[in-house]
């Protein structure tokens, strides 16, 4: 079996590394326990946060052990990293409810640890809350026995706060930090847990861990970051007109989350194709150089298999036939989002406007109304082509209707019975 290391390398998931040789090697003579933490900040996960599961996946494929850190302790804190302002504060009791939303997503994906199948014992995947320590800790003895190992200079110096120097770094802000190098200490020593992986925007706070390791266990750990991934038009990974692409299918239909994938840029083809499918090499690269055309066939094998590995197969299946059949005439539609709408409510007038606010095809009225002025907007096959535009009965077709955001967004219009 390959160094799972070469084959995070390869698919472009590395971007910085304490030290690439001793980890190789670390990687090749042992099974090796790594953690990546999630702060439950909101109800689901997001597309952006795909990739880091993905490198776990990679490293699970690859027989290692992966710990899934719930932060619903650092969570109470926020992570000042990436951000120019303080992070709005989550109540513990919201941060709960987060975090037993996202146990199912994770588990779409990765193999976790179950207590009633053996196979699983030596590499199925754990997920902890570091509340279980964060939350008990005594403050007077946390300063004495990790605050001591950390350097205000230092840490000043860090990405993680350097942005927020400016508009002003809250004291709570300052102490996330050594927080998650105390996660790491505590996973070192109750899991031999010697890597931790994370977003390139983490990596300050990732060597706090290391370098707290090293001071207060004489031992060497690792770190390793993934690059923080944009679109080639510039914008971050995961957001939309309308908003983030979601995970949770009530928040980001199956359907919805397929376009997403099938309407990437073709620049972005072949490394999406790298980073977030299982795909081989090979069949990435054969897939990455279609070019004209035939770009379309390669973009929805991405669509598809990103879809199956965060849904399933079935729903990839009906993603795919409802494309299908909106866009090349073929297929099924079960799979389109759906609004139902009774005759009454047609025939008090609906503007069309407010439907597209209320599907998500836009985020805001204001944003439906400038989508119609901008000639984006489509009953059907054609253009709306006023703000006042009402629907009405006449403009179903045995009993449905589509809107349209350009030509590629749909959500469909069903009398209800």
């Amino acid at each position: 079996m390959r160094n799972v290391f070469d084959v995070l390398e390869e698919r472009g998931f590395v971007r910085q590394c304490t030290d690439e040789q001793a980890l190789r090697t670390l990687l090749e003579k042992e099974k090796v326990t790594s953690y990546i933490g999630y702060d439950p900040t909101a109800k689901s996960l997001t597309v952006g946060h795909l990739l880091p599961i993905m490198a776990q996946t990679h490293m699970q494929r690859a027989g290692h052990r992966v710990i899934v850190i719930m932060g619903g302790g650092t969570a109470l804190i926020g992570d000042p990293s990436g951000k120019t302002e303080m992070r709005r504060m989550i109540s513990a009791s919201q941060i709960e409810q987060n975090a037993q939303r996202l146990k199912g997503q994770f588990a779409q994906i990765l193999a976790f640890r179950s207590w009633w199948q053996p196979s699983t014992w030596e590499t199925g995947a754990l997920m902890i809350n570091n509340a279980r320590w964060l939350t008990k800790l005594n403050h007077i003895r946390f300063l004495r026995d990790i605050g001591v190992h950390f350097s205000v200079n230092r840490m000043l110096s860090s990405a993680a706060y350097e942005g927020r120097m400016e508009k002003g770094l809250s004291f709570i802000e300052f102490g996330y930090m050594p927080l998650q190098a105390y996660d790491f200490l505590v996973l070192f020593r109750k899991y031999g847990c010697k890597l931790q992986m994370g977003g390139d925007d983490q990596w300050g706070n990732i060597l706090a861990g290391v370098d707290l390791i090293r001071r207060v266990e004489g031992e060497t750990v690792h770190a390793l970051t993934f690059p923080l991934i944009e679109t080639a038009t510039g914008q971050k990974m995961g957001k939309t007109a309308t908003g983030a692409v979601w995970l949770d299918p009530e928040l980001t239909s199956p359907y919805e989350f397929f376009q997403y994938w099938v309407n990437v840029d073709d620049r972005d083809v072949k490394r999406f194709l790298a980073l977030f499918t299982f795909l081989p090499m090979g069949e990435v690269q054969r897939l990455g150089s279609l070019s004209g055309a035939k770009i379309r066939q390669a973009k929805e094998v991405l669509a598809y298999e990103v879809t199956k590995i965060v849904h399933g197969e079935r729903e990839a299946e009906k993603a795919k036939k409802a494309t299908r059949a909106i866009f090349g005439g073929e297929g099924e539609i079960a799979g389109i989002p759906t609004l139902e709408l009774t005759r009454e409510e047609i025939d008090r007038g609906i503007p069309l406007v407010n439907l597209f606010e209320e599907v998500g095809l836009t985020s805001s009225r204001g944003a439906a109304r400038r989508l119609v002025e901008q000639e984006g907007a489509y009953l059907n096959d054609k253009r709306v082509k006023s703000i006042e535009q009402i629907l009405s009965l006449d403009d179903f077709t045995n009993g449905e209707a589509f809107l349209r955001r350009g030509k590629k967004k749909v959500h469909r219009l069903k009398l209800a019975h």
